[in-house]
């Protein structure tokens, strides 16, 4: 067809039988112009094929290509005709908003021809052709119904972002492609990633109509008009310790209300930050210092649907400027009409997953270079527009090319359920854009096992089958039926709905912004309720599965909440830390947590914590981490939820020279109780080998004696080998019971290692008949030719038993040595003796292990230097004739 406005094909003009007309809706779209080649692309596929758009936001492949796919549905021979076209978005107000668009360009009340769902909301009937849907909504149908038997086509939108449960469908609908045969799936992007989608979904290719090759790519060039980009960093930094500066926040404002205030009369404008509380931080600090008149408007998550329809409707004629302050919420998923400025912050937030803490969250993140594009792109798409970015080019050159793909970096609990129900275990045989991380699947499934959601081999079993039903993460799903036995349907529902809500809790308190939100004041209020009705419905239906309360009695009130949360999360339940401020708390989990400054719950003992994070944004209490959302309990009610944590052992130590041993209850990492008790021999003998294996033997300490005989034989198997022992401390350790085994059983039943001598348990191991020699080989003392006895000092100990080690050494005044001209050898003649010649006030002269040498060399020199300053002593001429002596010239 040549053009979507004056071609007869049905694709493309109504026939008067119920088809979109294109020609109208596609007008001023640039993507009008590639209608053509994505409906070739398509029917070249047969009824099942593939395709991916790549375009650029702004240029209309959201509202077109829904439309095309319902009219070749409508034209087709019988296959795809009265088949709904389903098309995802990753936001429910990007849903909301392109429903509403397409319904006012086609014409008809919205609900009819075009519908949306979304998570409490629907606007669709029997008659809808195309409906809007969060990624969320269809992978509960595919579980539901996994043939999709009503739908004729999917259309993934905004894949480049990586979301997780986008990334999941996928690979659904891949394998749905192969058991119908009948499926259309569309996938549509943004930036660059096309080649790689198209490859993915071209692997599932139906019949001979592809060659299973890649799925055809259509492209639509940039829609952009002039763009000017400015750097304006700020003085401050970005981030620190606890998150995005407020100084840095005050930058952006100042700087959008100051671009703003140049734009020109009219001039609408989007300000991109990081989060819910930047924006309203921003937001804030504008409407004291934009022009008069100008509207502040924030778009975000949080703000009710009828604020965030508001934000995204264009102004009406005559209306009053407007700066919008986003998160990335607006950066591709849905255009926001009249924008010709844009001020960017750079910064995102994302998933991240501290393994080492057991804790997930978001964290605040430089935003890709795409993301930073498409944001920018934003100012140009209906005319010359501007973007101001709050960071400069090296910032921005340092940030990653593509957003972070969430499969790699969220907790993969939920994910993991949604992937056993469909019979995918861990994600096996779906072909997936990215592999989970095996370390933090295998981590999901087991939570998953725990919860009993998932078989030995990894499938879901029917409890698990209820739980995916329930729109919350898994382990909340479970306290929603197991907290209903202990609090009630209604109580347990709201406290689900409340922690799976994204409503920030005051002070992190769950109980206040339970009493908010039921007042009814809060703009959350709505959404929560409806929540709460369709929590109760699934709990009072699934009453089945509820098992006995694990609590005594009955728990009503206030704490009601941290029961169910405590059921959730046992692993998160909360101890204050005794000493260190009513704000610093311990999990059962082993992480330290602190709570905002000033929270209400400051000082509670015990809590449920719903929600722990890297500290970032808030205080922590100096802990590295923060408490976001909690609510108190009993001591009994964190036992009771925590049960399959309790531990009661006894800990036996060897500390101080002596064997001690306390018994303790323990919730985890929580420490209940700690009583002193006599440990048991095998206690003892565990603590001691413990404690040696950890601080070595000196632990027990070497005596002279024993220190002296270790040292030998080190030696002696240096040089020897076997069959003399390797007396090492790594050998020693590895063979305790062999030559320590009676001291161990002494110390291990209250000996104090002050009564035992390393010496005889050495002797132990020495090997016969070989060490009949020992003194021979390496003995403790050497007879000088003064007659005297001089101990000889082995070297130390190596810590392997093949290290070089050192020398034998003999320490001895000089005089002692006269007439000595062969240097003694140890170990049959293999290691000589070193001499350190010594003064007559023990000070080193010379060091030597060849006596001849040194009398008939250095000795002169030595003796010139010495004779003056002892004068009585013997300094003979000729050393190898004078009498060796210990005493003086006068003395005999």
């Amino acid at each position: 067809m040549t053009s979507p406005s004056t071609s007869p094909d049905p694709a493309a003009d109504p026939a008067n039988d119920g088809t979109f007309n294109m020609g109208t809706i596609g007008a001023g779209l640039a993507f009008a112009a590639s209608l053509g080649e994505l409906t070739e692309a398509l029917r070249r596929g047969g009824p099942a094929a593939t395709a991916v758009v790549q375009a650029p936001p702004g240029t209309g492949k959201t509202t077109l290509v829904p439309p095309l796919l319902a009219n070749l549905a409508s034209g087709a021979a019988g296959t795809n005709a009265g088949l709904r076209i389903v098309v995802t978005q990753p936001r429910r107000v990007a849903a909301r908003a392109a429903a509403r668009r397409l319904a006012a360009l086609d014409g008809s009340r919205l609900g009819d021809r075009v519908g949306y769902t979304v998570r409490g909301e629907r606007q669709a009937g029997p008659g809808t052709l195309v409906e809007f849907v969060t990624p969320g909504i269809l992978l509960r149908r595919l579980l539901d119904d996994p043939g999709l038997e009503t739908t004729g086509a999917v259309i993934l939108d905004e894949v480049h972002e990586r979301g997780l449960e986008t990334d999941l469908l996928l690979g659904m609908l891949t394998e749905v492609r192969q058991l119908r045969g009948d499926l259309t799936l569309v996938a549509m992007s943004a930036t660059l990633d096309a080649p790689r989608f198209a490859a993915l979904i071209g692997e599932a290719q139906i019949g001979d109509h592809d060659g299973g090759g890649p799925a055809p790519v259509v492209d639509c060039p940039s829609a952009l008009y002039p763009l000017d980009v400015e750097w304006v960093p700020a003085a401050v930094p970005r981030l620190d310790g606890r998150g995005v500066t407020r100084a840095f926040l005050d930058h952006v404002a100042d700087t959008a209300a100051a671009a703003h205030g140049h734009a020109g009369v009219g001039t609408d404008a989007l300000v991109f930050v990081p989060g819910a509380w930047e924006v309203s931080q921003v937001a804030a600090r504008l409407r004291g210092r934009a022009a008069p008149g100008t509207e502040v408007l924030e778009l975000h998550g949080r703000v009710s649907p009828s604020e965030q329809d508001r934000a995204v409707s264009g102004r009406g004629p005559g209306g009053p400027a407007r700066i919008i302050v986003s998160t990335d919420l607006a950066e591709s998923s849905l255009t926001v009409p009249g924008v010709r400025l844009v001020i960017d912050s750079g910064l995102t937030r994302e998933p991240r997953r501290d393994a080492s803490r057991g804790m997930s969250g978001l964290v605040t993140v430089s935003c890709s270079r795409a993301s930073a594009e498409q944001r920018a792109g934003r100012a140009a798409r209906q005319g010359p527009g501007r973007a101001v970015r709050c960071y400069d080019q090296r910032t921005f050159g340092a940030a990653p090319a593509h957003v972070t793909a969430e499969i790699t970096v969220a907790d993969l609990t939920g994910t993991a359920l949604v992937l056993a129900c469909w019979g995918s275990p861990g994600g096996r045989g779906l072909a997936l854009p990215d592999a989970p991380p095996k370390a933090t699947m295998d981590e999901a499934v087991e939570v998953l096992r725990e919860l009993g959601a998932v078989d030995r081999d990894g499938l879901a079993t029917g409890l698990g089958r209820t739980l995916s039903r329930v729109p919350a993460d898994p382990r909340l799903a479970r306290a929603l039926l197991d907290g209903a036995a202990a609090v009630g349907h209604r109580a347990a529902a709201e406290a689900v709905a409340l922690v799976a809500g994204d409503q920030p809790a005051p002070g992190a308190d769950l109980t206040r912004l339970l009493a908010t939100l039921r007042t009814g004041k809060d703009p959350a209020a709505r959404r929560w309720t409806e929540d709460v009705g369709r929590m109760e419905t699934v709990a009072r239906k699934e009453s089945a599965a509820v098992v006995p309360s694990i609590l005594t009695a009955p728990v009503t009130g206030p704490e009601a909440v941290g029961v169910v949360v405590a059921l959730a999360f046992p692993d998160r339940v909360a101890r204050r830390v005794p000493g260190e401020g009513p704000e610093r708390y311990l999990l059962s989990s082993g992480t330290r947590a602190g709570l905002p400054a000033g929270s209400p719950l400051s000082g509670h003992e015990w809590l449920a914590v719903a929600e722990v994070s890297r500290a970032e944004g808030r205080d922590a209490a100096g802990t590295g981490a923060v408490i976001r959302s909690a609510a108190p309990i009993s001591a009994d009610t964190a036992e009771a939820a925590g049960r399959h944590l309790l531990t009661d052992t006894v800990q036996a130590r060897f500390s101080q020279g002596r064997v001690t041993a306390r018994r303790e209850r323990r919730l985890g990492a929580i420490g209940l109780s700690s009583t002193p008790v006599r440990p048991s021999a095998a206690e003892g003998r565990a603590a001691v080998a413990t404690a040696l294996g950890k601080e070595g033997l000196g632990t027990i300490g070497w005596s002279t004696a024993a220190d002296t005989l270790r040292r030998r034989l080190a030696l002696l198997r240096r040089e020897l080998g076997d069959p003399w022992p390797d007396v090492s401390e790594p050998a020693l350790l590895a063979r305790l019971d062999t030559w320590l085994g009676p001291e161990l059983e002494a110390l291990a039943g209250g000996a104090s290692t002050g009564g035992i001598d390393l010496t005889d348990p050495l002797r132990r191991l020495l090997p016969w008949p070989a060490a009949a020699r020992l003194a021979e080989l390496v003995p403790e003392w050497l007879e000088v030719p003064s007659g005297s006895r001089v101990r000889i000092d082995y070297p130390e100990v190596p810590d392997q038993a093949s290290d070089d080690g050192g020398r034998p050494v003999v320490a001895v005044k000089l005089q002692e040595c006269f007439g000595w001209t062969d240097t003694p050898r140890l170990v049959d003649g293999r290691v000589p003796v070193l001499f350190h010649l010594l003064s007559p006030a023990r000070r080193p002269l010379a060091v030597t292990d060849d006596l001849a040498s040194f009398w008939s060399g250095p000795y002169a020199q030595v003796r010139a230097e010495m004779r003056g300053r002892y004068p009585k002593h013997p300094w003979p001429e000729d050393p190898w004739t004078a009498s060796a002596t210990a005493r003086t010239k006068g003395r005999k």
